[in-house]
């Protein structure tokens, strides 16, 4: 059923697929749901989420010092009044101890301080994503879910975004919640998107006048060269690029939004926060509507459910103990694989350490900095644009010093550790002495912002491009689901340690002693990495377990024999298999 017709149309892989060409209209609304949620990454998780959530907790709070008296004094003095005590508060500050001076909440009883409770927040909002995306993403690539589930999240996360304009501090627990909401849509919005991406690309006309509709050069080994992989490929930079430029436009619209109610001298300083966040959630929702419009269905291998009788689950709860034994296959198949186990490992620690860093740095800025609401978003873009840099100026690096893939990722990773050794330097005596210097200026956290973005830049490619070839050909999308599991998942750990160190010592910078150690541990797991023996040995592994079959899958089958579709993205194992494992 795979073999094209004399005009290079190839005949559908199963019944109800849509090998209809990939329509201009359609490549406009994929363009534009990605970076209607690329605006919430930025503008939303990426800047003024957190600090919404530490303000709305701060304006809740009281302090540490006595468990008493308010963190935030509303009242309806003058301006020049209120500015004038707000500086010798913040003088005081800095001579009294720093824990007895934290400003604290009491969330069921237990006391936390306000910048933990946008970490904690971030913590749990990763995990319960992870569960997510384990327990819908291999569903998803069966039937007709893939755009009800891309919708539907989308819709849901940019709701839930728009509805913390109603949120106020006594409520500030809602706030986490939707929060959380809206950071399980955004993932799960992101690896529908990738799903969408092989299919856009194998249907397009460029590929299909190429195509000659044999599969043997990706058993083989040869897909990094094929006219489907270099299309998807220029498709998703031309997404990443418009989803970056759209961010930032948003970005600078929300400052000028945030100066222009700032005039208006809300009581709570959340409110223009709040504000600013309606706005992305509008942003989130009106672009995704072209999405709606003009994605196709493209509809996957159907997915065909027990019968009644042979099952006491509801459909539902079958439909997720497929997607989790499904997940769980293709963890089995990579430890067969040493070069991807270790990666994966080490994906495991960067990618929390990345996460953590950029949430420590908005809260460190917020709380010891003391940074207003535009120099933040002033900080987002700073990043944003040399995240663009660096995503041109990577290949160029490695290309004038002759560095490998492998060389050019633990080159961005030492890079990277000069943000929290900075940090560290606030801790001596003889710079603390100076006045600036290990991050005590405002000025000086811009830099780093710049070295953030700029290592970004290359990580965000390199890695994923390094992880393609130590891959099965045939599995790229149960492997790279797993991939995106990693890095969903591993965001929880970090920032609940940070969360739970300033709980502890009252101060942020300790913190940075621990990103240290977080950024540096995947580095020598990097190194050993033999890319051209995890190469051979996962084409191996894809020619003895076989491509192609029967695409239509029965769950039942889990119970007598693990066999998948491969052309679908799952991974494909014989009952030799297991009789030589017995």
């Amino acid at each position: 059923m795979d073999h094209d017709d004399e005009n290079g149309v190839r005949a559908p892989r199963y019944e109800g697929e849509d090998i209809s060409p990939t329509s201009e209209p359609e490549l406009r609304g994929w363009y534009s749901t990605g970076l209607a949620a690329e605006i919430y990454a930025v503008c939303g998780v990426g800047s003024f989420a957190p600090v919404t959530l530490e303000q709305l907790a701060r304006e809740a709070g009281v302090l540490r010092s006595d468990g008493v008296t308010p963190c935030v004094q509303h009242d309806k003095s003058s301006k020049v009044f209120r500015v004038a005590r707000a500086v010798l508060r913040s003088m005081s500050e800095r001579e009294a101890d720093d824990k007895s001076s934290q400003c604290i909440i009491r969330p069921f009883g237990r006391e936390i301080a306000t910048p933990s409770f946008a970490l904690y927040t971030f913590s749990l909002a990763v995990l319960v994503q992870a569960l997510v995306l384990i327990s819908f993403s291999p569903v998803a690539d069966y039937g007709t879910y893939r755009k009800r589930l891309l919708l539907g999240f989308a819709f849901v996360g940019a709701g839930a975004t728009m509805a913390m304009v109603a949120v106020w501090p006594g409520i500030y627990l809602v706030a986490s919640l939707l929060t959380i909401t809206g950071v399980v849509c955004l993932g799960s919005t992101f690896v529908l998107l990738n799903s969408y991406l092989p299919l856009l690309a194998a249907n397009h006309p460029q590929v299909r006048a190429r195509s000659n509709g044999n599969l043997s050069d990706q058993v083989s080994g040869k897909h990094s060269t094929s006219p489907q992989l270099k299309l998807s490929t220029q498709i998703s930079s031309k997404g990443v690029g418009l989803g970056y430029a759209a961010a930032v436009t948003t970005q600078i619209l929300s400052i000028g939004l945030l100066v222009l109610l700032k005039k208006a001298n809300f009581v709570s300083e959340s409110t223009p926060l709040r504000f600013v966040l309606l706005f992305g959630g509008i942003c989130w929702f009106l672009l995704t509507l072209p999405g709606a419009l003009w994605l196709r269905k493209r509809p996957g291998p159907p997915l065909r459910v027990i019968e009644p009788w042979k099952s006491k689950l509801p459909i539902a709860l079958q439909y997720i103990r497929f997607a989790w034994k499904t997940v769980w296959t293709t963890v089995r198949t990579a430890t067969k694989l040493r070069q991807t186990w270790v990666f994966l490992i080490a994906w495991f620690l960067l990618s929390d350490a990345i996460a953590t860093v950029s949430g420590t740095a908005i809260l460190f800025a917020r709380t010891e900095l003391h940074m207003g609401t535009i120099p933040i978003a002033l900080l987002s873009i700073t990043s944003i644009g040399s995240g663009l840099a660096g995503a041109f100026a990577w290949p160029i690096i490695s290309r004038r010093y002759g560095l490998q893939t492998k060389q050019t990722i633990i080159a961005c990773m030492i890079l990277m550790e000069l943000i929290p050794f900075y940090g560290l330097l606030g801790f001596i005596p003889f710079v603390k002495s100076l006045g600036f210097l290990g991050l005590q200026q405002v000025w000086e956290i811009y830099p780093l912002g710049f070295v953030h973005g700029f290592v970004m830049g290359g990580l965000s490619s390199y890695c994923r491009a390094f992880y393609g070839e130590i891959i099965p050909p045939g599995s790229e999308a149960a492997f790279y689901a797993l991939y995106a599991i990693t890095d969903k998942g591993s965001s929880a750990v970090g920032p609940a340690i940070v969360g739970m160190i300033v709980d502890s010592i009252g101060t942020i910078r300790p913190a940075f002693g621990f990103l240290a150690i977080l950024i540096a541990l995947p580095i020598p797991l990097v190194y050993m990495i033999d890319v051209k023996k995890g190469h051979e040995e996962a084409v191996a592994l894809s020619k003895h377990s076989g491509y192609g079959g029967d695409s239509t899958i029965r769950m039942e089958d889990y119970d007598h024999v693990e066999e998948f579709d491969t052309t679908a993205g799952l991974l494909r194992r014989s009952s030799d298999d297991d009789e030589n494992q017995r």
